[in-house]
């Protein structure tokens, strides 16, 4: 009994969602430069022709992927927490809690964090280390970094040089949950403490 025009395009749609779940996935191990098509489409467990039915080229399938990472939501949830009329320590506990709770349940989000940091060295304007800290991720995490540091709870140092060491510990253990299969995830405390001064 051949399928409904619905059922068709159902499967075509978890087709197209499967191929981009997974090339996320592949492109946060590998980089762009590294993935090839004929060994994302074997990852993916389809034929290379069927990959170009979905999408034209790599590039058009790694700029499917960027729209979907560069969704803003993750910004738009650290906005709303530099507005809470909260200490820089609780926003700081908070957003680690958040940080490491997704980390832990989805790789999804491991391959966001992956290929977010990836991009941002990859930039062709990528010319000094200040280029880095124009990623607005940074610049809220300043923010943060400096309450705290007025309000003593959060250790001396350079603000900016701190949130890039705060976004370099996560996107480490990033890496660890898509590149191995045992590791051990540090705790929202331990990341926090990265921030954070002793009592």
């Amino acid at each position: 009994m051949p399928k409904s025009q619905e059922r068709c395009q159902e499967i075509r749609m978890e087709t197209r969602s499967k191929i981009l779940h997974d090339s996320m996935l592949y492109f946060a191990k590998n980089g762009f430069a590294g993935t090839k098509i004929g060994d994302l489409a074997k990852h993916i467990g389809i034929g290379q022709g069927t990959l170009y039915i979905y999408f034209k080229s790599k590039e058009e399938l790694f700029n499917e992927i960027y729209t979907f990472i560069n969704n803003n939501k993750d910004i738009k949830n650290l906005k709303l927490l530099i507005s809470l009329p909260i200490s820089a320590k609780k926003k700081i506990l908070k957003l680690s809690k958040d940080i490491m709770t997704k980390l832990v349940q989805d790789d999804v989000y491991a391959a966001k964090v992956a290929l977010i940091t990836q991009m941002m060295f990859e930039q062709k304007n990528f010319v000094s280390e200040e280029t880095t800290y124009q990623s607005e991720l940074y610049q809220i995490t300043e923010k943060i970094i400096m309450q705290g540091q007025k309000e003593g709870s959060v250790v001396e140092g350079l603000p900016m040089k701190l949130a890039d060491y705060y976004w370099g510990v996560v996107y480490l253990y990033a890496l660890k949950k898509l590149f191995t299969t045992k590791y051990e995830m540090i705790s929202e405390t331990d990341l926090a403490r990265v921030l954070l001064k002793d009592e």
